[in-house]
């Protein structure tokens, strides 16, 4: 639901240029454990044919570990942007462009859950590994394909999916809405029977180092992290300010508010109002104590996160500011030019 600007300006309506950054350390939102999942996953390479990267097609440009492709480069690599249902792909084409601009030129746009777009993906693959090298692994018939990714962004769901649409068969890999499902580099499990593919789940491997802030809160709505390391009222102020800088204003429509606001404590007390999220708090008067019913704001800020997870607020792209003020990714400086654009909001500390 978007508010023409002639109607933004006659409510009066002013929304935040940036958001508040200052204390706030990315470090402590992200395990730093991850290391050995990604020494796992080069001992496991001279098995495997291609690379599939899984990434959240909300956050196209942001979050993804750079290792991958250091690391793992060797090999033929296809970037499979999941979740497209959940994402506004308004630019698509200009998000190939910037991708492009980094060395991936083979992108896919998913949604596992409706199996769509998945019948791209195993024609890719034969038609990448058939243009490449394959080492000590030409006289195998089968293919091998490795997985891999930043947490909950949909690798197990990906491997799922491909099953269901060669296999006609049901799960092999967990599944959850949380970080942390898959612990360890898994044993071969076969999604094709002609040709012969098998691919490998792996642990959600984030950067070792996060950028900035703001990409780190980005990785945290996309629900890369536990909500609780970051701060759910802080998750939900930091999408409150995106939605409304972008004039995204379902949240609006979905919760029956009078209008939109750019106060966080406002809008979570009128979601507690609405769905009846309060608490009994004791206060203590001059006459004794007397129990004041008082909104849940953290039970508000829980709904309003898990509400645009799920796609009710519609179609959200989190990296509309750096499509938006970077150029065509065609030279070999547009990498550094969108990392440098999307450091725009205040006191950003890196």
């Amino acid at each position: 639901m978007r508010l023409s600007a002639v109607a933004l300006r006659a409510a009066g309506a002013a929304w935040r240029e940036c958001f508040p950054l200052q204390g706030r350390d990315v470090a402590r939102w992200f395990p730093g454990h991850m290391a050995k999942g990604l020494k796992k996953m080069q001992s496991s390479l001279k098995l495997v044919d291609c690379v599939i990267e899984v990434h959240d097609a909300r956050i196209p440009l942001s979050g993804r570990n750079p290792l991958f492709q250091e690391t793992l480069g060797l090999k033929p690599h296809l970037l499979v942007l999941n979740k497209m249902d959940l994402a506004d792909l308004t630019e698509q084409r200009k998000i190939q462009q910037h991708l492009a601009g980094e060395g991936l030129k083979h992108v896919i746009f998913t949604n596992c859950i409706k199996d769509e777009n998945i019948k791209q993906i195993i024609p890719k693959v034969i038609e990448l590994v058939g243009s490449s090298y394959r080492y000590h692994r030409s006289e195998n018939l089968d293919y091998c394909i490795l997985v891999v990714g930043v947490p909950n962004v949909g690798k197990s769901s990906l491997i799922n999916s491909l099953r269901r649409q060669h296999l006609r068969t049901g799960k092999a890999a967990r599944v959850g809405g949380e970080p942390g499902i898959t612990r360890a580099v898994m044993s071969r499990v076969q999604v094709c029977e002609r040709p012969l593919i098998f691919v490998m789940d792996t642990p959600g491997v984030l950067a070792p180092r996060i950028g900035s802030v703001e990409t780190g809160l980005k990785l945290a709505l996309c629900g890369t992290v536990l909500d609780h390391l970051v701060g759910e009222e802080t998750m939900a102020d930091y999408l409150l300010y995106t939605l409304n800088r972008h004039q995204l204003f379902g949240y609006v429509q979905h919760y029956g508010l009078d209008g939109a606001s750019d106060d966080i404590e406002h809008v979570l007390k009128r979601v507690a109002l609405r769905l009846r999220k309060t608490r009994k708090v004791k206060v203590l008067t001059g006459t004794g104590d007397v129990n004041v019913v008082q909104p849940n704001y953290s039970a508000a800020a829980h709904d309003f996160l898990r509400t645009f997870r799920s796609g009710l607020f519609g179609p959200v792209m989190l990296d509309c500011d750096v499509l938006q003020d970077c150029p065509a990714a065609d030279t070999d400086s547009a990498p550094a030019a969108w990392q440098m654009a999307s450091r725009t909001s205040c006191g950003q500390s890196v």
